[in-house]
C-alpha cells in the first residue's frame, strides 16, 4: 500500500490503482477513476469548497457505479409510481446512502442549484431523503440521478416499504446490541461476585479477574455504545450538544477511570466495568422500549397504508388474473369480490355493492356503490361483485395521499417544538456544567472514585430524551388517530395554533350549506291533480343531467316515496341549455324550465305566480317554471339546503367564545336570512370570489387570528392565508391542498372536535414538557448529592422518556366512544 491517499475520498490508493488527473492546473493523485471524475466535476461547478467542509479526519466514499436502468425511470409509467402529477412540473422524493455529513447536504444543493430545469433540490440529512422538483420538458429525471452520480450520490426513488424494511432493520440492529449487552452483563456478574466475595484480597486474582472484565466492556462499548457514541460525534461535529453527548461522556468517564485503575495495580480504588455494561444494557433497554412505543403510538399512517392491498384480480379477456397493484395502469379493469377491499382507485364499471368507507371518512354508514360512482383505494367491499376501471394506484391513491400528508405532518415541527429544540443545547450544555462541578466538589470533599460516580450519575440522570420527545410525540400520535377518523391535519403547527384562533369564518355555499339544491316548495293553479302532476314533472327531470333537474326528481322522488321503476314512459325527451327541458306523456307536451325561455315561446306568466316568484327570489329560492300543453301552470321553488349540523356548530365555537362570520356572494338579505337560521352569526355578504382573501387579510390586520372554513375553488387564496384554513372532503381538489386541516369525513362537527383535539395536544405537549423539568428538578440534586449511583440513574432515566411517550399515546382516546359521546352531548 502507498501512504499517500486518494485526493477525494481520503483512502488509501491501492499498490498498482494509481490513477493521475490534473485539477486546477496540479496534478492529483486518485484511488479510482470514479474518484478522479468527481473531484473535477466538483472543482468545475466551483464548488471545491466542499473539501473544507468535509469534517476533519472523515474519510469519504468512493463513487458507486452508475445505475446501467436510469433511463427506465423517464418512463412515465414508471413514474407515476413515485410521482404524483405526470405534468412539466414534477416532484419526487430520493434516497441516498451516501449522504453522510452536513458537506453532503450543500454540495447536492449547491450543484443542483445550477442545473438548468432543476426548480428545487432539498435534502434531508437525517434521512438521507433528496426532495426534488423539476420541469420535465426540459431535463429528465435520468439526467438529474445521472447528475447525483456524478457527484458521488447513488440515487433512486424513495419507496415507503422500503423505508419499513430500514426501520424494521434499524430495530433489529439495535436488538442485537441489546441481546450481546445482555449477554456480557451476566458474564462479567460472575467475575463481579467472585471480588465481592473475598477474591479482590489475593493481588493475582484481583488483577486477572480485572483485565477479563476490561476485555468484556472494552468489546461490548465498541459494539453496544456504538449508537450513543456515533451519535455523540454526529453531534460534535455538527457544533451542537445532543443528548448522545452526556451519555457517551458518562460511559467514557467510567470506561477509562476503570481502565486507569486496571493498568494501576497498586491503585486502592475499584473497577466499575460491570456498572458500565449494566447501564449500557439498561439505556438499550429503554431506547428499544421508546422505538417499540414510538411506533406503537405513530403507526396510525402506517395502518392506513396497510388497508391498501398489494395485489388485485386484473380482468384480461374476461378472466381474472392475480396481478402486483404496482404493474396495473390508468384503464386496467379489476374485479373485486364482497369483503375483499378495493386496491385502486377508480370508477365502477359493472355491479351492484355496497362500500364501507369508515377508514376514509370515519362514517360507518355503508354507501352503495353502482354503475359510475367512483371507488377508494382501501375501502371494504360488502356484498356484491364488482368490475372497477383502475384510475389510480399505490401513493396516488386518495389513502395513498392522505398517509403522505400525515406523514408530512407528523414530521413537522409545531412552534413550541422549535423553541425546545433552541433551548436543548443549553439544557445539556447546563448538564455537563453540573456534572463537572459535582465531581471537582466531591473530588476534593471525598475521593477521585465517588467524584467520578457522582458525575457520571449527573450526566446519566440529566439525559433530556424526555424533553426532545415532549412535542413530536404528541404531534405524531395527534395527526395519525386524528386521520383515522376522518380530519386531515396536513402540517404539526396548526394542532397548537388552531386552539388560540378566536375568529372562524364560513363560507356559505357547500360550506354551511350543502351545496346541493332541494325542492323547498310548489305552487300550482287550482284544478290540477297535484299527486299525478308531480310525477309527471318527476319523470322528465329524471331523465335530464342538470343538477337542477336532479334536485327536482330526487325530491319528488322522496315525496312520493318512489322508485326508480315508479318513473313514466316520457317521448320526446330533449334538454336544452340553459333554458329547461321539453317532455311529452300521454300526448300532453311539457315544458319546464326559466321564466325567460318560457317568455321567449310566448307563454303568458300568471302575475299572482310572479309576484310570489319575485318574493322568494329575496330568500334566495330558485324558480322553475312548468307549461304543460303552452299553459302555464306552476313553479317550483328550490334552496340550497342548510347542512344539519351547521346550527350545532355554530353553537359550539360561540360558546367557546369565538367569534363567527358568514362569508358571501349573494345578496345581503339572503345571507341575512341563512344566518338567522343557524342562530345568528355576523354577516359579510356580496363578496365577490376575488375578494374573499381580502376580507381574511383585513381582520387579520385588526389583530386577530383566523380560521377559514371552505370548499370551493375561489375559497382556496382565503384559505392560504387564514392562520388555519380548513376544507370539507366533498370541496375541490384545490381548496383541499390549500388547507392546513381537510375534513375528509366531510362533517361541519368536525371543526368543533379539531378544535378540541388542538387543545387536547397543547395540553398533552405542556404535561410532557412539565413533567420532564419536575423529573430534572428532583433528580438532578440527588445525583449531584451522590445519593443516585449510575446504575439506578440508567434505570430511572429509559423511564422518564416512556412516561412520555405513554401520556403522548393518551390522545388516542380522544376518538374513543365515550369520549366522542360526552362531546356530543356538550359535556367538558
Amino acid at each position: 500500500m502507498l501512504s499517500h491517499g486518494c485526493f477525494h475520498c481520503g483512502q488509501a490508493i491501492p499498490e498498482g490503482d494509481l490513477i493521475l488527473k490534473p485539477i486546477n492546473g496540479t496534478e492529483r493523485e486518485f484511488c479510482c477513476h470514479g474518484c478522479a471524475s468527481v473531484c473535477e466535476v466538483i472543482y468545475e461547478a466551483g464548488m471545491e469548497s466542499f473539501y473544507q467542509r468535509t469534517p476533519e479526519g472523515e474519510l469519504l466514499s468512493p463513487p458507486p457505479p452508475p445505475n446501467k436502468d436510469i433511463e427506465f425511470f423517464d418512463y412515465d409509467e414508471v413514474q407515476s409510481q413515485y410521482v404524483t402529477e405526470l405534468t412539466d412540473r414534477r416532484q419526487i422524493t430520493l434516497m441516498s446512502d451516501a449522504i453522510h455529513c452536513a458537506a453532503c447536504v450543500w454540495l447536492i444543493e449547491h450543484s443542483l442549484a445550477k442545473v438548468d430545469g432543476l426548480l428545487l433540490a432539498s435534502v434531508n440529512f437525517t434521512n438521507k431523503q433528496i426532495k426534488i422538483r423539476w420541469d420535465n420538458s426540459k431535463i429528465k429525471l435520468s439526467d438529474i440521478i445521472k447528475k447525483l452520480n456524478s457527484l458521488g450520490y447513488d440515487a433512486t426513488p424513495y419507496d415507503a416499504t422500503s423505508s419499513e424494511a430500514a426501520y424494521r432493520k434499524a430495530n433489529r440492529d439495535l436488538l442485537y446490541r441489546l441481546g450481546f449487552a445482555g449477554f456480557a452483563m451476566m458474564n462479567v456478574m460472575w467475575f463481579s461476585v467472585a471480588l465481592y466475595t473475598g477474591a479482590s484480597e489475593d493481588q493475582g486474582y484481583r488483577n486477572y479477574f480485572h483485565w477479563i472484565e476490561l476485555i468484556i466492556a472494552t468489546i461490548t462499548l465498541a459494539y453496544s455504545g456504538q449508537p450513543f457514541l456515533k451519535g455523540a460525534v454526529t453531534s460534535l461535529r455538527a457544533r451542537t450538544v445532543g443528548m448522545d453527548v452526556s451519555i457517551s461522556l458518562g460511559i467514557l468517564t467510567t470506561y477509562f477511570y476503570s481502565l486507569w485503575i486496571t493498568v494501576n495495580p497498586n491503585s486502592t480504588g475499584g473497577v466499575y466495568f460491570d456498572t458500565l455494561i449494566d447501564f449500557m444494557f439498561l439505556l438499550l433497554i429503554g431506547r428499544y422500549l421508546q422505538a417499540i412505543s414510538k411506533n406503537k403510538a405513530v403507526d396510525a399512517s402506517r395502518r392506513l397504508m396497510d388497508l391498501q392491498p398489494k395485489v388485485a384480480r386484473q380482468v384480461i379477456d374476461g378472466d381474472t388474473k392475480i396481478m402486483p397493484v404496482r404493474a396495473l395502469l390508468p384503464g386496467n379493469e379489476i374485479r373485486v369480490k364482497p369483503g375483499e377491499q378495493f386496491p385502486v382507485d377508480g370508477i365502477v364499471i359493472s355491479g351492484l355493492s355496497m362500500v364501507n368507507e369508515s377508514m376514509l371518512s370515519g362514517e360507518s354508514r355503508e354507501i352503495s356503490k353502482q354503475v359510475g360512482d367512483r371507488v377508494a383505494a382501501g375501502t371494504l367491499n360488502v356484498d356484491g361483485i364488482l368490475t372497477v376501471s383502475v384510475e389510480n394506484i399505490l401513493q396516488n391513491t386518495q389513502l395513498g395521499r392522505i398517509v403522505h400528508m400525515v406523514e408530512e405532518a407528523q414530521g413537522s415541527k409545531a412552534p413550541i417544538q422549535c423553541t425546545a429544540d433552541k433551548i436543548m443545547p443549553w439544557f445539556v450544555s447546563t448538564t455537563l456544567m453540573l456534572a463537572a462541578v459535582s465531581f471537582l466538589y466531591w473530588f476534593f470533599n471525598a475521593d477521585l472514585e465517588f467524584a467520578v460516580m457522582t458525575a457520571t450519575a449527573v450526566l446519566i440522570i440529566t439525559c433530556p430524551c424526555a424533553f426532545g420527545l415532549a412535542t413530536p410525540m404528541a404531534i405524531a400520535v395527534a395527526s395519525g388517530i386524528s386521520a383515522r377518523h376522518g380530519i386531515l391535519v396536513k402540517n404539526g403547527t396548526v394542532l397548537e395554533t388552531l386552539q388560540s384562533i378566536e375568529h372562524f369564518v364560513f363560507d356559505k355555499t357547500g360550506t354551511l350549506t350543502k351545496g346541493q339544491m332541494q325542492l323547498v316548495d310548489y305552487k300550482l293553479l287550482s284544478g290540477i291533480d297535484e299527486k299525478q302532476f308531480l310525477l309527471e314533472i318527476g319523470s322528465i327531470e329524471h331523465l335530464s343531467e342538470h343538477s337542477l333537474g336532479r334536485a327536482v326528481s330526487e325530491s319528488i322522488k322522496d315525496r312520493l316515496s318512489l322508485n326508480n321503476k315508479d318513473w313514466l314512459d316520457i317521448h320526446q325527451f330533449k334538454a336544452l341549455p340553459g333554458k329547461g327541458v321539453q317532455g311529452e306523456h300521454q300526448s300532453s307536451t311539457f315544458n319546464i324550465g326559466t321564466a325567460r325561455w318560457l317568455n321567449s315561446l310566448a307563454l303568458v306568466l300568471p302575475q299572482t305566480l310572479v309576484n310570489l316568484a319575485d318574493e322568494r327570489a329575496s330568500l334566495a329560492q330558485t324558480a322553475v317554471w312548468i307549461a304543460r300543453d303552452n299553459n302555464v301552470v306552476g313553479v317550483l321553488f328550490l334552496e340550497d339546503e342548510i347542512r344539519p349540523e351547521a346550527v350545532e356548530l355554530i353553537q359550539r365555537l360561540k360558546a367557546k367564545g369565538k367569534k363567527v362570520t358568514l362569508l358571501s356572494g349573494d345578496l345581503n338579505v339572503v345571507a341575512q336570512r341563512v344566518a338567522e337560521q343557524l342562530g345568528g352569526m355576523n354577516v359579510i355578504a356580496e363578496v365577490l370570489p376575488e375578494d374573499k382573501n381580502r376580507v381574511i387579510r383585513d381582520l387579520q390586520e385588526s389583530g386577530q387570528q383566523v380560521a377559514m372554513i371552505g370548499d370551493g375553488v375561489n375559497d382556496a387564496p382565503a384559505l392560504v392565508r387564514a392562520n388555519v384554513g380548513i376544507a370539507l372532503g366533498s370541496g375541490t381538489d384545490v381548496s383541499m391542498d390549500s388547507a392546513d386541516i381537510v375534513l375528509m369525513n366531510n362533517e361541519l362537527l368536525a371543526v368543533d372536535t379539531a378544535v378540541e383535539l388542538s387543545a387536547r395536544t397543547l395540553k398533552t405537549i405542556k404535561q410532557n414538557i412539565t413533567s420532564s423539568i419536575i423529573y430534572n428538578i428532583v433528580m438532578v440534586p440527588l445525583a449531584m448529592s451522590g445519593v443516585l449511583t449510575p446504575l439506578i440513574a440508567a434505570i430511572t432515566m429509559p423511564l422518564s422518556s416512556l412516561v412520555v411517550i405513554g401520556n403522548a399515546a393518551r390522545i388516542r382516546r380522544f376518538f374513543s366512544p365515550k369520549a366522542i359521546s360526552k362531546r356530543r352531548q356538550g359535556i367538558k
